[in-house]
């Protein structure tokens, strides 16, 4: 795909990078996980970019920028919002890294392929805007679309925000991609339909900490949850009110921060949607602050770290027959 391999290789041989921030092949072809080479036999061997390239690598160059030297970095555009974030944040330094923007459609992810039908995978090949799937009883073809990540169902921007070099079109941001209609659906909800609907979600819950080690806003040095005095460091939850916490907590953390990539809902062993409860953020920040997009540009700052004289008092916002008043 747009010559990803090729142009790793290039950024290495040609000397405008000490290494490269890109994808390694997986166990499995539908799981290649985030890796650095530092070298064209490297680059060779294991680097891959294909059509399940889903992991966002922002984060990864936190670490990497302690190192010395350039780091190379593929992103895409809602990767490229995540970066953006870290760096308004102080987390990365800019004259660090060399970005490559890749433009995308869309990542597809194995669980789609599940949903589809579709057992026994052993490899794919792409053809235009569809996936020939090998599998152990035939070949059969699901269209792209149809094969997407959840994040990816409801892009919010094909825009790349911010890059050295390009690989692919420029995009433009989704006008009306729908990324909110779920959250309505559960805003109708009553409270005890809610209530009960995010109780069964959670529950299923194991405190693996993949969506918060996954997270770009999830940046501290040492995270609460980790804190021995805080009596929350078990790793299963104790009880109910400890099992929403952890996650009713780290949405809080990241509120007006998240770029909504949607990998903590891509990387959850157990499948909860927890993308949603960053949703209802945004989309309460965009109503009550005015719409605001995390990691759209390098200078504007997050609804919730920027007091206005005019903004709205928790005390007066309160809910009449469903509408906000």
């Amino acid at each position: 795909m747009q010559g990803v391999k090729q142009k790793a290789l290039e950024l290495l041989t040609g000397g405008k990078a000490d290494r490269v921030l890109g994808w390694r092949r997986g166990e499995t072809f539908y799981d290649p996980t985030p890796g650095v080479f530092a070298s064209a036999e490297e680059v060779e061997r294991d680097f891959v970019f294909d059509a399940f390239c889903g992991a966002n690598l922002s984060k990864y160059l936190i670490a990497l920028d302690r190192a010395e030297g350039v780091t190379a970095v593929f992103l895409k555009p809602c990767d490229s919002y995540s970066l953006v974030q870290l760096i308004k944040e102080h987390r990365i330094h800019r004259e660090k890294v060399y970005i490559v923007g890749v433009a995308c459609e869309g990542m597809c992810g194995y669980d789609a392929l599940m949903k589809a039908g579709i057992e026994g995978v052993l490899s794919f090949e792409e053809e235009g805007d569809a996936l020939k799937v090998h599998t152990l009883y035939g070949d059969t073809v699901i269209a792209r679309k149809d094969a997407l990540l959840s994040k990816c169902e409801h892009c919010k921007s094909k825009r790349i925000v911010t890059y050295d070099e390009l690989l692919g079109e420029q995009g433009d941001e989704v006008a009306d991609s729908g990324r909110f209609d779920e959250v309505a659906r559960l805003e109708k909800m009553t409270p005890e339909d809610r209530f009960a609907f995010w109780q069964n979600e959670l529950s299923r819950c194991i405190r693996c900490n993949a969506c918060r080690n996954v997270c770009p806003a999830c940046s501290c040095e040492k995270c609460v949850f980790d804190n021995p005095d805080s009596g929350i460091r078990n790793k299963a939850a104790a009880d109910s009110f400890e099992e929403n916490m952890f996650h009713i907590i780290r949405a809080f953390h990241v509120a007006s921060r998240c770029t909504d990539c949607g990998e903590c809902t891509r990387v959850c062993p157990q499948r909860i949607p927890l993308h949603l409860l960053n949703r209802k953020f945004i989309k309460d920040i965009n109503e009550l602050y005015g719409e605001y997009q995390a990691g759209a540009d390098f200078d504007t700052r997050p609804a919730l770290l920027n007091f206005q004289t005019g903004d709205c008092e928790p005390s007066i916002v309160h809910v009449r027959g469903g509408e906000r008043a």
